[in-house]
């Protein structure tokens, strides 16, 4: 952050706006963001510094390409530090535990502020992360101008605010204990979307004062990056800009932003990762691949674990299945056997749009992740949608009801049942669904791409917004201009 003899210019000789960029600390908050970065050191928009802690700093800087400063900012020793140590979500211990370690971020506060203040150039904007509602007083002190990203579907944004003025389900004090399992909640702005009141994520005390917080600082800062583009939900956008605001700036899908590599190399071997090798076999043998990743974010038990593994077996169809590092590895006597040749099971991190990419990949068993979507939605690959928490059974209504590109794992709550899961699998890859599903997410994933190409609709509004928002003028200023609240 020293000083350079010569600014970073554009084309017409003016320097570039510096964007400060602050993730929440999770690997799905982080890395739409390193898209980002991708995106507007490609295209000459802006320099770029990136902010995280030491404990994520190796992964973040793996993902962000050259040329773009990254800032860690250490927790405070103690007991201010609320995440029992943990630097991401994914150390921590459940969803319950989700909103305190947001709310423990805000012990980062000081470092950030006098690391932002140190910039130099000076920032002329910050993205931070919804979650670090915090930075908003920060920013403010400092005149530096902020949007807020939000890391989710326009429509999964727009139902919560449908939720949180209704209150479905609940009376004017409590939650109406006696509501069944058929009772409904119907959108007045959006009559044709209804939910089960049993399919509505509650909230917790901690997370409504959270959301709360959230919904101050995102209200005061001038916009919102929402990572979709016009066409996979323009009603959902546009309704946020006339009724809810700031002002949406969708720019997504951001997974395109960054540039594949031409070959993917186990970087401890130097050679293709094993599931590659697999893929590839499948491939040139005519067959077709069924992927499942059920999120990195909250473990899965092993009872279920073992359920997952007696549907895939049982659907008799070819699959890989990304399971987490540290989940249990006992997916019941004599599964990889039985599967050997049909089925392989990998564990860690594995490049997911690369996987989504393959010629043989021809579905996607998911928890419904929104980067998750957005990533089978470029592939064209359809998806059988297993949510399990925060905003994933908005997704999953948006997925099934809205773009029909996939099929709904039926939970209620508890154990599925591997007879579900196979159930949902073979649909997805074998069943009357299948044709529809799959062109649609063929429309849809050519949509995506126009979107982020020259002269699309997300392609766009990346550059409007650097205008609007750090004083930018563009070729052609006619077309910057400030909508919504």
């Amino acid at each position: 952050m020293a000083p350079s003899a010569t600014l970073p210019c554009d084309d017409a000789g003016r320097e570039l706006p510096h964007v400060a960029i602050f993730p929440f600390m999770a690997r799905g908050h982080t890395i739409p963001l390193t898209h980002l970065a991708h995106l507007l050191l490609r295209r000459r928009l802006a320099t770029v510094t990136f902010f995280t802690t030491p404990g994520n700093a190796a992964f973040v800087r793996a993902a962000l390409p050259d040329g773009v400063d990254v800032v860690e900012l250490p927790f405070p020793d103690g007991d201010g530090h609320a995440s029992q140590g943990a630097e991401n979500v994914e150390g921590v211990a459940s969803a319950s535990s989700f909103a305190a370690f947001a709310e423990a971020t805000s012990a980062l506060r000081p470092h950030f502020e006098e690391a932002l203040a140190a910039m130099r150039p000076p920032a002329t904007l910050l993205v931070a992360d919804a979650f670090l509602y915090w930075t908003g007083e920060s920013v403010t002190a400092l005149g530096i101008p902020r949007v807020s990203f939000l890391g989710t579907s326009a429509f999964a944004h727009v139902m919560r605010e449908a939720f949180v003025r209704d209150k479905p389900g609940c009376g004017p004090l409590l939650c109406d204990a006696t509501a069944g399992a058929t009772d409904t909640y119907t959108v007045p702005e959006f009559p044709h979307v209804q939910f089960l009141l049993a399919d509505i994520p509650p909230l917790p005390l901690p997370a409504i004062v959270l959301d709360a917080k959230m919904g101050m600082a995102v209200a005061g800062s001038r916009g919102v990056i929402m990572n979709t583009f016009h066409h996979l939900e323009s009603s959902y956008i546009d309704h946020w800009d006339r009724h809810v605001g700031p002002r949406a700036w969708p720019i997504g899908p951001l997974c395109l932003a960054r540039q594949p590599s031409s070959t993917v190399v186990d970087e401890v071997h130097n050679a293709k990762p094993s599931w590659l090798r697999w893929l590839d076999e499948k491939a040139a043998a005519g067959q077709s691949v069924l992927f499942v990743a059920l999120g990195t974010l909250l473990a899965v038990s092993d009872e279920q674990l073992k359920e997952v593994a007696r549907g895939l077996e049982d659907a008799q169809v070819n699959f890989l299945w990304a399971v987490r590092s540290d989940d249990s590895a006992d997916l019941g006597s004599g599964f990889h056997e039985r599967v050997q040749g049909r089925g392989m099971v990998t564990g860690g991190w594995v490049d997911q749009p690369a996987i989504l990419q393959h010629d043989c990949v021809r579905g996607f068993l998911s928890h419904c992740g929104w980067n998750s979507v957005l990533e089978s939605v470029c592939a064209g690959v359809p998806l059988a949608v297993w949510p399990m928490a925060f905003d994933q059974p908005l997704n999953a209504k948006l997925v099934v009801d809205e773009l029909k590109v996939g099929v709904r794992v039926r939970s209620a709550g508890g154990l599925v049942k591997g007879e579900e899961v196979s159930r949902a699998v073979r649909e997805i890859m074998l069943g009357e669904t299948r044709g529809s599903a799959v062109k649609n997410a063929a429309v849809l994933a050519g949509q995506a791409h126009h979107a982020m190409s020259a002269g699309g609709s997300s392609w766009k509004k990346v550059e409007e917004m650097i205008s609007v928002l750090c004083g930018q003028p563009t070729d052609n200023p006619s077309k910057a201009h400030v909508g919504g609240k």
